[in-house]
């Protein structure tokens, strides 16, 4: 199980800062929660993840059943064991596949939308997509040969439990931001529906976190996180489409909070560009998982006190400053621009690992500055 304590709350926001625990050690919040989708940082091997003062990372349960399988994982010892990684562990449920890989990809859409068709409210209807979503689960295409996979609250539960994060999910429906209210709300209802399978399925002393729905409708966000506060959940994930903008996105995350159960953990499933962080920690998140840092880095983008780079344009062969000399990193400390360049347009393989490891560390040292605001209720 978890423990989560508040060591200290803003006077100017929402803000705090917590320490939560758990059997494979304590994380202090607010802090990136890196994705480790195969169970792994693309790029880099476990010890050096936890040199960029990564405290917690998330893997993904739908893409681990397909491959190696919960079975060889449980067999390992567990998924600290098998992935070598001694840090607390997440796993997401396999609920945002239900999106990626249903209407997220048939409208070519993400959590939050980028534009705006004409007729948004009949976004639904006509659209055929690749899986089938029914009461009990959902039924999938497996990538890997196409056929077909059925996932469910029962199932996500047991091979979450088989691969034994120290925090797990409730298998959900993640909606997209062209959702009509119809729609919305018969997705909520299955949603509240599975929660409730979720809890009675887990046998394990393993946290098992709640996951608010409700897409852009105020209304329906209030009814979720009321009623995932009504279980006997450990913590609260805040999940599905976030609206039209980053501007509704904050919106939705101010209907939720004044109903969840302060002494409890608040997650923000999948977002975390580093424009976002200082909004959504205002606003009461303690963890969020994102795949920014990490992606962006394998295609030659770089974050730093300079806002961002793309170390891949031949402009950088010729900068020989560090990348970034506010920066105590590794990287920072011994190549140059001008190194990394070379190493992406030359196609090499160390340009992954180098610039994946600058981007967690400077997320990370992002947070522990945002965590110096708090305590000094700048924020």
């Amino acid at each position: 199980m978890i423990s989560f304590k508040i060591l200290k709350k803003s006077r100017k926001s929402l803000a705090r800062i917590g320490i939560l625990k758990t059997p494979h050690g304590k994380v202090i919040t607010p802090a990136l929660v890196p994705v480790a989708t195969q169970a792994t940082i693309k790029a880099l091997n476990s010890q050096e993840v936890e040199k960029t003062k990564t405290q917690i990372l998330i893997v993904n349960t739908f893409h681990l059943h397909l491959n190696p399988g919960e079975k060889v994982i449980q067999k390992a010892g567990g998924i600290h064991h098998f992935m070598g990684w001694k840090k607390p562990i997440m796993s997401d449920s396999g609920g945002f596949q239900v999106f990626s890989f249903g209407f997220g990809k048939a409208l070519g859409v993400g959590k939050i939308l980028k534009y705006f068709p004409e007729k948004k409210e009949e976004a639904n209807k006509g659209v055929k997509i690749d899986i089938k979503i029914l009461n009990e689960g959902v039924v999938f295409k497996s990538p890997k040969d196409g056929k077909e996979i059925f996932l469910g609250p029962r199932e996500s539960i047991k091979i979450q439990e088989a691969i034994g994060s120290d925090i797990i999910f409730t298998f959900d429906e993640c909606t997209h931001p062209l959702v009509d209210l119809k729609y919305a709300k018969i997705a909520l209802k299955r949603t509240h529906y599975w929660a409730k399978i979720c809890l009675k399925t887990k046998k394990s002393d393993q946290a098992l976190f709640g996951i608010i729905q409700g897409s852009r409708f105020k209304r329906l966000r209030e009814e979720s996180a009321k009623f995932i506060n009504s279980l006997e959940f450990d913590g609260f994930g805040i999940g599905g489409d976030l609206g039209y903008s980053k501007k509704m996105m904050h919106k939705i995350i101010e209907w939720c909070i004044p109903h969840l159960d302060p002494k409890k953990p608040r997650h923000l499933l999948g977002i975390g560009a580093l424009e976002d962080i200082r909004e959504i920690v205002k606003r009461g998140i303690d963890l969020f998982d994102s795949t920014i840092p990490t992606h962006y880095a394998r295609r030659g983008i770089a974050f730093g006190s300079f806002g961002k780079i793309d170390l891949t344009k031949r402009k950088f062969l010729g900068d020989h400053k560090k990348l970034d000399p506010k920066c105590f990193c590794f990287v920072c400390q011994n190549f140059s621009r001008s190194y990394l360049c070379h190493l992406f347009r030359a196609k090499e393989i160390s340009a992954f690992s180098l610039l994946t490891f600058h981007n967690l560390y400077f997320f990370n040292t992002f947070l522990e500055n945002i965590r110096r605001e708090i305590q000094k209720n700048q924020i």
